[in-house]
C-alpha cells in the first residue's frame, strides 16, 4: 500500500531547505487534493490561502511563535474557517449542486432547509467549532498529497489567529486562520530527520466492539 509508505516517509518537518522550491505543477495537484477533500454536507465553508510574498510572511513570523518554517518554507498554506455559516452559501452551495449535476433546483431546496436546521440547532460555541474542524479535513488531503509528490509539510497550531486575522485582512472577509502547513523540501541538517514516530500501539490505539 503506496499511502502507507509515504505515510512513514513524511514527518513534522523543521527545518527547510530554502534554496528548493514546489513546482508551479505540483502545487496545482497540492491545490486539486484540497479541493477534493470530504466536508460535512459538502459545503466546504472554507478558504485556502497560499502564502508566497517574503514580505508577508516575515509579518507572520513573529506571531507565530517565531518559527523558521513560516519563512524558509516554499510555500505556507493558512486554512481559513468561515465564521458562520450563513443561509446564503448554503444557497450557492445547492445552486451549484443543481448546476453541476443537471438537477432541478426546486428537488433541493428542501436539502438546503434541512442542512440550515441542522445548523440552526447549533450553539454558537459549537458551531465555531465544527466551522474550524472542517479546515483539518482538507490539512489531511494537503499532508498526504505531499507525502505522495515527497514534498514536505509540517501542520501548525503554533501562531496566533487574531494576528493573522489582521495581517492577512480576514477578518474583513468573515474568515478566521484556523490551521497553516508550511511546505517544501526538508534540510540535510535538519535534527528531526529519521527519528523513529512515536505512536499509540495497535492494541491500544483501536477496538473492535
Amino acid at each position: 500500500m503506496e499511502l502507507l509508505k509515504n505515510l512513514r516517509w513524511r514527518y513534522a518537518t523543521k527545518k527547510f531547505n530554502t534554496s528548493k522550491k514546489v513546482s508551479a505543477n505540483d502545487l496545482e495537484k497540492l491545490k486539486e487534493a484540497v479541493q477534493l477533500s470530504v466536508s460535512s454536507y459538502g459545503l466546504q465553508l472554507y478558504k485556502v490561502l497560499i502564502i508566497e510574498n517574503p514580505e508577508i510572511r516575515q509579518q507572520l513570523k513573529p506571531v507565530s511563535w517565531n518559527q523558521n518554517q513560516i519563512t524558509d518554507a516554499s510555500h505556507l498554506f493558512v486554512f481559513c474557517n468561515y465564521t458562520d455559516a450563513s443561509p446564503e452559501a448554503i444557497d450557492a452551495f445547492i445552486k451549484q449542486t443543481a448546476e453541476t449535476r443537471n438537477l432541478d433546483l426546486e428537488r433541493l431546496n428542501g436539502y438546503g432547509d434541512f442542512i440550515k436546521e441542522k445548523l440552526n440547532e447549533k450553539t454558537p460555541d459549537e458551531k465555531t467549532s465544527w466551522l474550524k474542524s472542517q479546515t483539518y479535513l482538507a490539512l489531511g488531503n494537503l499532508l498526504n498529497a505531499c507525502a505522495e509528490l515527497k514534498i514536505d509539510a509540517c501542520p501548525m497550531e503554533g501562531f496566533e489567529p487574531e494576528a493573522y486575522n489582521k495581517i492577512l485582512g480576514l477578518d474583513t472577509q468573515g474568515l478566521n486562520a484556523s490551521v497553516i502547513a508550511p511546505i517544501g523540501y526538508r534540510h540535510d541538517e535538519d535534527h528531526t530527520i529519521g527519528q523513529q514516530k512515536v505512536r499509540k500501539p495497535m492494541e491500544v490505539l483501536f477496538e473492535t466492539v
